[in-house]
Parts: structure tokens; C-alpha cells; sequence
């Protein structure tokens, strides 16, 4: 074994197998002491499965754990745990209504001699935890007060707490700010300056260029190479993740737009966003921007009536609409890909066809009131077709199926229900780049047909790449509106900060 000084994980020949699935093929991973190792591909490449077993969920089919220089048997989470392996889930689930240092030591709460939770010593112990990461909180506090930052950092902490020497951080800035970002970054590099190793999960190349030293990348279940992160750009680092050249990330297609579709003016309730307005054409891709936190959400949720309006008008095709509800919005013809798919869009452990007619469930009954199987069958299939969604069945539950392709899903929904509008809010969030290619490509399609697109992103390069028009919010109010042709990254961040503002 060379350089086991160096390196503190090691895996050799991991192959992890499932009834009729192969997951882990052959594949290897080997982390040194310090170091901060991206671990990247596709959805559906194997991360999560290798993760599994590097923190004892799993175990594997065959391959041998490396700790330490030290050859692990009888591998465990116990096992994982006592080493010094800690996972930060990209879902954080706390224990809402218990306090931080419940949450950080829970299960293992400091005991006096009489054998009752010793309070004060938690407290302290927390605190001297949470001053590794130079978070200045009180340990008393509930957790459901906290920020979705915040919250993550307390999982950092508690990583810290088992004196972790590796953390997996899986997807760690998907819901937090470009501060918080900064803020996370610089605890993982004082991390690193206590010789503890990341290991680093991120669809989001820019950051793994910017955090990470050496990256491994993974492509259907098998290893494809491990490299310095100095030693290759991401033009390569994508064709290695999808084993083709995808030089068309947003293939937007040149569309004529009509006239005006959907008009929204003087849009208003109590807190969120005020004196709204804005118009859609037809064939048109209109991108709405901002930081988190300006109301671009909030906007969508009241179009479609999930969230209460105080004031404003809305028309379609020139007749005025009074949504009250998400079924008079499907019925006024809008159609909303929410922004958090898992809880406020798919239906795990239905299958893939029920959550495609889900929304038009009423269009497959015939006169007694019983569905009409064959066709909700063919329908959906034919909708699966089209959007290239890749599912072993129609009958698969869509929870089986990856982030991507429960995405695609979800677009087949709203399709179903023949929409003229259609608000995609985050339609690529925490999707692989194949999958991101072959949405935007769907998307692109969509308003050729002549359906009017309002597409919410956090991400510049899509809202760039793919929108004729931007709309930028600053603290709940437009602060720009403007035509998508030489405009940069930089003019929409001056317009989302507040520094530029064309209705001031």
C-alpha cells in the first residue's frame, strides 16, 4: 500500500450488488489526510451507494476499507463512526423541537452521578464544539429557529463531535446563500487546516473547481479516473461525467415570439412581494432572478393560487383569471413545477404512470366514475417517450428513479394538463449535467410549440443561457427588466443586490 501516511480512506475493488442491479462495479477511492476530494457524476453513477458504504450502511458485495493504513473488517456505521466518519445529508432532518446541543449529542447526552442529563456539561461541550467552526450561537436554542444554514452548520459541528477526521458533505450549498456559501467555504478550509478530509458532493462544477484539490469522477456505477482538480477544466471534467462531448448544455432554440399570452400587473400581498407586473409572449422563455430570499418563489406560488395575493390582475389571451386555488390555476390552463420536487411534487411510492397523470386524473374516468387503465397507460407512455425518461417500467415507483429523470417526470405532468403557461420554478436543481442538458432541451421544445415559459433559477448561467428575457428581484420588487441579449452575470447581480434598480 504506498502513501497509506498520507491517505486516510482508501477503497480497492468496492462492488456492490442488488437484485438484478449491479451499483458498484469494480470501482476505488482513495482520500489523503487534509484534503478536500470531490466525488462527482451523474445521477444514478453510484455516489450515494459508495457513501452507503463508506459510513456502514452497506456493505459490500466484495472490496476491502482502508483506514488510516489500517485494513477494516466487519465493517459497520458503529464501525465508521468510532473511525471518525461523519455524513452531512443533503436533506438535513433535525430534531426541530429539541435545542442545538440536544440535536448535537442526542443519544450520547453527558449523565452527573446520579445518572440524569447533565445540562450544563452539554452546554459547555457545545459550546467548545462550536467554537471549532467559529459559529456564535446559543446551544439552548430550538433548532426549528434556525436558518437552513445554520442548521447545516450545527451538522458540522455535530460531524465534529464524534472527532470525525473525514466529513462527507453531500450537496452542501444546494439551499443556501452566495454569503453562506463563503461562510462554509471557509470553515471547510480551517477544516482542513486541522488535517480533517472532505469529501466533497456537488453537481455544481464552479464550486468543485474553486473548494476541492482532487476529484473522482464516477459514470454508471464504474470509476473513471481521479485527478488533481488543478490539472483539468470543466469542458473535460463534463465529457468525463457523461461519456460524450455535451457542448450544448443549453440548446435553446431561435423561436419567433407572439404576442402576449400572460399579463400580470400590480401583483401584491402582505409581506412577500409588491407591485408585481410583467408579461409573458407566446414562445417566449422569460427567466426570473434574484438572490434567495426576493420573492421570485412567493411570486409563482400566488399565480397559481397556493399562496394568498392581496391585489393585482392577472389575464390570459386578454380574459381576466380569478385563481383561488392550484385547481382553478390547472383549469385557467398554468401549469408549476414547484421548486422542491420531494415535498411538493412527486408522490413516492406511486408509480411513474400515476405520477404522470396525477394532475388529469379526472380525464381518464369514464361515465360511472372507474378509470380507463389502457388509455392512462398509453398516455403516460407516450409522454415517458418523449421526454426520454429512464425508468425500467411505467409501473417502477417514481422514488426508485433518479433526481433527473423524477424531474422529466414531473415535466410530463404538467404537459398532461395541456397548460399555456408553464412556471418552472429551480427545474434543474440537484440534477446531474446530462439530465440538465436534456431539460433545457425540453424546455426549448416546449415554447416552440408556443407556450409561454416563466423559468425561476438560482443558477446565472441557465437563466442566461436559456431565457429571451430576465426579470431580476431585490427584496420582494422588480428591480430589472431586461431584453437577455449581451447581458452578463454581472449586470443581473447589480440588479438582484439592490445596486442597480430600473423602477426606483
Amino acid at each position: 500500500m504506498e502513501n497509506d501516511l498520507d491517505c486516510i480512506l482508501r477503497l480497492e475493488h468496492i462492488t456492490k450488488e442488488f437484485p438484478g442491479v449491479k451499483a458498484l462495479d469494480d470501482v476505488h477511492l482513495s482520500v489523503k489526510k487534509g484534503e478536500v476530494h470531490a466525488l462527482i457524476g451523474e445521477n444514478g453513477a453510484g455516489k450515494s451507494t459508495l457513501m452507503k458504504c463508506i459510513i456502514g450502511m452497506y456493505k459490500p458485495t466484495s472490496g476491502k476499507i482502508w483506514f488510516d493504513g489500517n485494513y477494516i473488517e466487519d465493517y459497520s456505521i458503529i464501525k465508521a463512526l468510532h473511525l471518525g466518519i461523519s455524513m452531512i445529508h443533503q436533506e438535513l432532518s433535525p430534531v426541530s423541537e429539541k435545542s442545538i446541543m440536544e440535536n448535537i449529542w442526542l443519544g450520547r447526552e453527558p449523565k452527573n452521578k446520579f445518572g440524569f442529563i447533565d445540562h450544563k456539561k452539554m452546554e459547555d461541550m457545545t459550546k467548545a464544539v462550536l467554537d471549532k467552526i467559529n459559529l456564535e450561537i446559543s446551544p439552548r436554542i430550538l433548532m426549528k429557529e434556525l436558518t437552513v444554514a445554520t442548521t447545516q452548520m450545527i451538522e458540522i459541528a455535530k460531524a465534529l463531535s464524534f472527532n470525525a477526521k473525514v466529513i462527507i458533505m453531500d450537496e452542501p450549498t444546494s439551499s443556501l446563500t452566495e454569503k453562506e456559501v463563503k461562510q462554509l467555504y471557509k470553515i471547510i478550509r480551517d477544516l482542513k487546516k486541522e488535517n480533517v478530509s472532505i469529501i466533497y458532493i456537488s453537481h455544481k462544477l464552479d464550486e468543485i473547481m474553486e473548494i476541492c484539490d482532487e476529484l473522482t469522477v464516477f459514470r454508471d456505477g464504474q470509476y473513471i479516473t481521479q485527478r488533481p482538480v488543478s490539472e483539468i477544466n470543466e469542458q473535460e471534467l463534463i465529457n468525463l461525467m457523461v461519456g460524450r462531448d455535451v457542448t450544448q448544455l443549453f440548446p435553446k432554440t431561435k423561436v419567433e415570439l407572439g404576442p402576449v399570452k400572460l399579463s400580470v400587473k400590480n401583483f401584491s400581498n402582505e409581506k412577500d412581494f409588491k407591485n408585481i407586473s410583467f408579461e409573458v409572449r407566446e414562445g417566449e422563455i422569460l427567466g426570473f432572478a434574484g438572490l434567495v430570499g426576493a420573492g421570485r418563489s412567493e411570486v409563482m406560488e400566488a399565480l397559481f393560487g397556493v399562496r394568498h395575493k392581496l391585489s393585482g390582475e392577472v389575464t390570459l389571451n386578454g380574459k381576466e383569471l380569478h385563481i383561488t386555488n392550484a385547481s382553478s390555476a390547472v383549469k385557467s390552463k398554468l401549469a408549476f413545477l414547484t421548486e422542491n420536487r420531494r415535498k411538493t411534487g412527486i408522490f413516492p411510492m406511486l408509480s411513474v404512470n400515476y405520477n404522470i397523470v396525477s394532475s388529469s386524473i379526472g380525464s381518464f374516468k369514464n361515465k360511472i366514475g372507474l378509470l380507463n387503465n389502457k388509455r392512462l397507460s398509453e398516455e403516460s407512455q407516450a409522454y415517458i417517450d418523449l421526454l426520454n425518461v429512464k425508468t425500467p417500467t411505467a409501473e417502477t415507483a417514481i422514488e426508485n428513479l433518479s433526481g433527473g429523470n423524477q424531474q422529466k417526470v414531473l415535466i410530463a405532468k404538467w404537459l398532461l394538463t395541456r397548460p399555456e403557461i408553464l412556471i418552472l420554478d429551480e427545474p434543474t436543481r440537484g440534477i446531474d449535467v446530462g439530465a440538465k442538458a436534456e431539460i433545457h432541451r425540453n424546455i426549448s421544445t416546449m415554447a416552440a410549440t408556443g407556450k409561454g415559459i416563466i423559468m425561476v433559477s438560482s443558477e446565472l448561467p441557465e437563466i442566461l443561457g436559456m431565457s429571451d428575457r430576465v426579470i431580476v428581484m431585490h427584496e420582494g420588487k422588480i428591480t430589472g427588466n431586461l431584453i437577455n441579449k449581451n447581458l452578463t452575470q454581472e449586470d443581473v447581480i447589480a440588479y438582484a443586490s439592490g445596486l442597480k434598480n430600473d423602477f426606483s
